[in-house]
């Protein structure tokens, strides 16, 4: 099982919806919050055999204003 830090997702706005979306090894994830979204995130991951290693003291420091 391959293993990635949790500063590898991406956690954005999107602009014409309401909640947020994160991005991160070819999935895409939305929730109505940075939370859910997150989760959803390490769910979707843990199906393709990635796992998250490392814990994030403050969520709301994933979320960036442009996705690269």
């Amino acid at each position: 099982m391959n293993t990635i830090s949790p500063r590898k997702i991406k956690i954005f706005k999107m602009k014409n919806r309401k909640g947020y979306a994160a991005l991160c090894k070819n999935c895409l994830t939305e929730g109505r919050t940075v939370y859910q979204t997150y989760d959803r995130m390490v769910k979707a991951l843990k199906r393709n055999r990635i796992e998250v290693k490392g814990k994030v003291s403050n969520i709301k420091r994933l979320v960036v204003s442009k996705v690269a």
